[in-house]
Parts: C-alpha cells; structure tokens; sequence
C-alpha cells in the first residue's frame, strides 16, 4: 500500500488527502470532535490515454486539483462553522474565488511586468534582463505575501495543518505505523509540494517569456504570459513528478530541488498531536477505501 499515489491539501481546520481512487477530508469541528467525508475520484490522465500523456497531464491535474480544492474548502468551511453560524453558500465562494484569481492576476502578473519594463526602460536593460527581473519580482512579492499573511491566526492554523499533511504523508511512505508521534518526527518540507511547483513555475517561465517576441506590445505581452501558463504549468508538474521520483535516491535531485524546497518554510508549520491526528485521519480514510 505504501506504493500508492498520496497527495493533499490543507483546507479549513483540517486536511484533504487524494489517493488514486479517492479523496477524503478531515476536520477538527469546534466541539473537538474530527469529521471525514471520504469519496470516490478518478482522474481523467487515468480515464483517457491523450490526458495521461506527459505535459497534458500536467494541466489537467492542475485543473482537477483546483477544482477539487474548492470542493473540499467549501465542505470544510461550513463543517467547522457551529450551527449558529450560517453555512457558505456556493456561489459565495464562486464570487470570492474569481476576485481572488483577479486580485492574483493583478498582483502577480500586471505588476511584476509593469515594473520589470519601467526598470528595463530607466536602465536600457536587455530582453532577457527583462524577464529576469519580472520573475524575480513575483517571487519577491509572493514571499512578502506568504509571510505577511503567515502572521494571521486564520492562515497560521492552515498552514500548521499544511505541515501535518507533510508528515503524515512522509510517515506513509516511509513505511512506518500512522501515529501523531510517528508523523511528528518528519519534517513539513516534501519534495512534491505545491508551494515549490509555484516557484518552479516562476523559473520556467523565464525560459518561455524569452520565445515571445520582444516587439510585441507591453499588453500583448502580458496576454500571452497569461495565456502560457497552463503549458508551464504542464512542464512543472513533470519537473515535481520527478523530483519526487528521485529526491530521496539522488543527491543531485536534492540539490537543484533544494532552493524551491525552503520555500515550503513560508507555507508551513509546525503542527501539534491534534493537526497530525487529523491529517492522518484523512489519510486513513483513502487507504482503507484502497485495501476494501
């Protein structure tokens, strides 16, 4: 069993494991009690031949993840709320999700471009001292992001919980018995996390900004970098793919992936016994619908 695909998600109050045949969620309600909701999911790369091909693979699975993340944030969301709380609707969610997504496009893509080309410009900098710049703004700012945020309390349990998810997962597949004290001593940094896809992505797209066309328009430009980022995305998540394949079998693997790795720092914590009894009650829940 300890061959199977585990991955997850911190969501509110809990954690959202996936196997390859299901997902299961698991959150700590206010009354301290923990609540799992386990269900059946396959994936398209499983179900068509075309979406399991490498590279399309990668973009389907990002499209999935996402969609299934809303899912379980919702579920979560209105688990750990008590009865007297009213329940999130779902298109609340839909509405706050899409001004995030603007919110994001805007601070992540428009401003890093916008100030790259000023700075080009002042400096008479090359094209390629251009696109330097504008990923090495976005990870600058997304840094300054996490850590900000990290000081709320909301966003300091999740990411607590993010680094149960680790350890839990770590526990798994290192074979050992699923217990909190077990789990406990793995780190929260894991080769196949999400938060180092993120800066994977910000160093490929380097590499591709460079094929379009330095004539091009600043927002044309812009379109494009936005309309890239499903194929770098897809090229990611073979990079990740790998990287988990090989972390722990080859010290060059463990160097190149080492930068990217000690991001995970800004996007998780440590947790306590009760964060790692949740994480691993998701788990649980995946692995005994696999074994039934």
């Amino acid at each position: 069993m300890a061959n199977i695909r585990i991955g997850g998600q911190a969501v509110v109050n809990g954690v959202t494991m996936r196997s390859d045949n299901y997902v299961c969620t698991a959150v700590r309600k206010n009354n301290g009690k923990i609540k799992t909701n386990t269900r059946k999911f396959s994936s398209l790369t499983d179900k068509n031949k075309f979406f399991g091909f490498p590279f399309v693979r990668g973009i389907i699975s990002l499209v999935e993840m996402i969609s299934l993340g809303i899912k379980e944030i919702h579920w979560s969301t209105n688990q750990s709320l008590d009865k007297k709380d009213e329940k999130i609707k779902t298109s609340e969610l839909a509405i706050a999700l899409i001004i995030s997504l603007v919110v994001a496009l805007v601070i992540f893509k428009f401003l890093p471009w916008l100030t790259a080309n000023i700075l080009t410009n002042a400096f008479k900098n090359s094209y390629f001292v251009l696109n330097v710049m504008d990923g090495a703004i976005k990870i600058i700012l997304i840094s300054l992001y996490l850590y900000l945020i990290s000081k709320t309390s909301d966003i300091d349990v999740l990411f607590r919980y993010h680094g149960s998810e680790h350890k839990a997962v770590s526990c798994f597949e290192s074979k050992k018995k699923l217990t909190p004290q077990n789990a406990a001593k793995f780190t929260t940094i894991h080769p196949r996390c999400g938060t180092t896809f993120v800066i994977i992505v910000f160093v490929i797209s380097i590499l591709f900004y460079l094929l379009i066309p330095s004539k091009f328009s600043f927002w044309f430009n812009l379109l494009i970098r936005i309309l890239l980022l499903p194929i770098i995305a897809g090229f990611a998540f073979e990079l990740i793919r790998l990287s988990g394949k090989y972390y722990y079998k080859n010290k060059l693997v463990r160097i190149i992936m080492w930068p990217g790795l000690q991001f995970q720092k800004l996007t998780t914590k440590e947790p306590d016994l009760n964060q790692l009894e949740v994480a691993i009650a998701a788990l649980n829940g995946c692995i005994k619908k696999e074994k039934s």
